[in-house]
Parts: C-alpha cells; structure tokens; sequence
C-alpha cells in the first residue's frame, strides 16, 4: 500500500516592487505580496527564480503594503545558489513565492523584557516584532536589541532603531557593536565593540534583565 504525499501549494509569481543596495553583497528587496498573504512577525516566506528556492525571514510587518526582505550575497564560490541570481534582479523582474509564510520564531509576550540578539540580517525578525508592535499602539514591554557586525554600514537598520530609541525610549533600547573597530571603515564609529556575543552577559547585568521576566531571542 503506497501513500500519496499532499500536493504541493501552487508557486504564484510576484514582482520585485523596490530594491535599495546597502553595500557590495547587502540588499534590501521589497516584493509583491500576493493577494490574501498572510504571516506572523518573525515569519519567513519561501521565494524562488529559475526553479531554486530558498526562504527569507520577512522585515516587514504584515500591516506593510510589500513584502521586505534584507538579503545578504552569497558568492557561487562559497556554495551560493539562489543569492547570486537575485543580485541581478531588477523592478519589474518577477520571482516565485509559497502560498503560506511559514516559521516559530515569533514574538513571545510572556514576558515583559524581550532581548532581541543577532548579527547583520539576523535582525530582520526583529524588525517585523517592532514595527508590528508600534503599529498597534502596544507600551508593555520592553526591546533590548543587540545587533554585531563587523562594519558599521552592515546594520542597515540602526537608523530606524535609533530613531525608536531616541524618541520611545521606554519602548526600545538599541546596541549596535562592531567587532573590527580598527578597520578603516569603522572610522569614527563611536559605540559598543566586540563582538555582541561577548556582550551579552555584561548588558544584561547592566539592564538589571532577570531570567523570570526576560525573554530571550538568538
């Protein structure tokens, strides 16, 4: 007796809507979002062109009109596939996309303290988490975000989180670090250092976090 594996949901082809070059292998792309598309803050959607798919944690909330995506560049040399094809997508060029948004990594409101931790596109979550929770109206917890990266122009969203901070400071704590502050690039870079990792424990002490009303996200 054989049985038949459930089809797979049908592919639907959605535009690239906006594309804004942040450096030589980071990008942040905004798609099409399909009709009735529906997700989660923290969510992932699986898009794809000329057959090769791979998923994308979603920057946006899902109140947005499109769908943002920060991509980071894969060089074919170091086993990229999919990456190397969207670099030379422009507006207009269409990819694939999966019906569903799909993931656990979501926001938890348990807790009242959310530390937020990541390096480079592994802030986009985060980003989702804020702009969703702002966009409600929400004030009953607390973001900690702490976001490495080895050069200052890799954090693509430390204007938005600085803006947040400096203007709903009871709301978002932001912690940027780069963990090369000698490099050239990194000239005139003013805050934390090292890597964010190393960071971690001496900012939780520094925030007074406890394990009972913090909930942490890596």
């Amino acid at each position: 007796m054989t049985t038949k594996r459930p089809k797979r949901a049908p592919l639907q082809k959605v535009p690239v809507v906006q594309r804004d070059d942040k450096t030589e292998d980071l990008a942040v792309i905004w798609i099409s979002k399909p009709d009735g598309y529906t997700f989660k803050p923290g969510q992932y959607c699986t898009i794809g062109y000329d057959g090769i798919e791979r998923a994308y944690s979603i920057a946006s909330a899902p109140h947005e009109e499109h769908l943002e995506l920060f991509v980071e560049l894969v060089p074919i040399e170091e086993g990229g596939v999919l990456t190397p094809k969207l670099w030379n997508l422009n507006e207009g060029d269409k990819v694939t996309i999966r019906p569903r948004a799909k993931g656990i990594f979501t926001f938890k409101e348990e807790k009242p303290n959310q530390l937020l931790i990541s390096t480079v596109t592994g802030v986009v979550p985060y980003v989702s988490f804020i702009r969703d929770y702002m966009q409600q109206g929400r004030s009953d917890h607390h973001f900690y975000v702490m976001e490495g990266a080895s050069y200052q122009d890799e954090f693509v969203y430390d204007e938005e989180f600085s803006y947040m901070a400096k203007n709903s400071p009871k709301l978002l704590t932001f912690v940027p670090t780069v963990s090369r502050p000698g490099q050239g690039k990194n000239i005139g870079w003013e805050g934390d250092t090292g890597r964010v990792n190393k960071l971690v424990e001496n900012k939780i002490q520094e925030f007074a976090l406890l394990p009972q009303d913090t909930m942490v996200y890596a």
